[in-house]
């Protein structure tokens, strides 16, 4: 595309230094680019996304992350598969701040890619976008060598939202050999209706990783599956107080009564953040019999226990 110079004279006043030989001078010079107003420039940064030095074809693809055109669409999908490291992270950062779903169709022959780095980033691309598109390649992805393309198609599924997707995500959840992959399973998973997702989730909430226990809890408390009571209210006993925190949480969304026994006992707890959680969950519940623990707690050390208190003691006295 042509650039006419008299009417972009701020643009005239970047070129020289865009074909200048010292490779700072037109990285700098794509940063003044990166500044202009309007999409008259974008072409020249769709040129230096080609030029001979790695930090101007890094520099070049964060800038673009603002422009989602088809044309720059496909040319930051190219850089994916750059020599140079750099670049193909600043692309990749770049194609995952998409927001247009028009933008989607130029990634998602992505996900078929020979590069694993390729297709995680094609999967992230297009996991906000949440087009009917990327449902088949993201489950197919489930079954992928590589953990990270294998977190990343659970994200897509779960921004999807379809229910034919849920058997192999509570798979992923259960049994798949990367910890960070059964734990984007058990995040997932927050979107079902159906009680079917109960098995994998217990499971996930006696996980040998912390953080996929944690995923675990908090999902059950979204889908308020009262089946998993009993094994939240175990967890508040897990090695690992955010693990508790998020079991507290889930059993005050639950408002179950059977947790009152370990709730109270969190109440005391070192950790101001735990003593915070089990507050609010006694809140939830809105059980009378958590009124004379909580009023012991009102002196807490800590100001944002004693405001969870209050709200507790309040809430409480509503529902009574």
């Amino acid at each position: 595309m042509t650039i006419d110079l008299q009417d972009d004279p701020d643009i005239a006043a970047i070129l020289p230094r865009l074909r200048d030989l010292d490779a700072t001078v037109r990285r700098i010079a794509v940063l003044d680019l990166a500044d202009l107003d309007g999409d008259a420039h974008v072409p020249l940064l769709l040129a230096a996304l080609d030029d001979a030095a790695p930090l101007v074809r890094a520099e070049a693809a964060r800038a673009l992350e603002a422009f989602e055109a088809p044309a720059t669409v496909q040319a930051l999908a190219r850089r994916l598969s750059d020599p140079d490291e750099a670049v193909r992270a600043a692309a990749a950062q770049s194609l995952s701040e998409l927001k247009q779903p028009a933008s989607a169709a130029a990634l998602v022959d992505y996900i078929g890619s020979s590069d694993s780095f390729v297709r995680a980033a094609a999967l992230r691309g297009v996991r906000e976008l949440r087009v009917a598109a990327s449902f088949a390649p993201a489950l197919g992805a489930l079954d992928d060598l590589d953990a990270s393309v294998r977190r990343e198609a659970v994200a897509v599924l779960g921004y999807l939202k379809q229910p034919e997707a849920l058997p192999a995500l509570t798979r992923i959840a259960a049994h798949d050999p990367a910890a960070e992959v059964r734990r984007a399973a058990a995040g997932a998973l927050g979107y079902a209706d159906t009680p079917a997702v109960l098995p994998a989730l217990l499971a996930a909430l006696d996980d040998q990783a912390w953080q996929v226990r944690e995923e675990a809890a908090t999902t059950l408390g979204k889908l308020r599956l009262t089946e998993a009571t009993g094994a939240l209210i175990a967890a508040l006993e897990d090695p690992y107080w955010q693990v508790r925190l998020r079991a507290a949480r889930s059993l005050g969304r639950l408002r179950s009564r059977e947790a009152l026994a370990g709730l109270l006992a969190t109440l005391t707890h070192t950790i101001s953040n735990l003593r915070k959680e089990a507050a609010l969950a006694l809140g939830e519940i809105g059980s009378p019999a958590a009124l004379d623990a909580l009023h012991a707690s009102a002196d807490d050390p800590d100001p944002e226990v004693r405001k969870s208190v209050r709200l507790a003691i309040r809430q409480i006295g509503e529902t009574a």
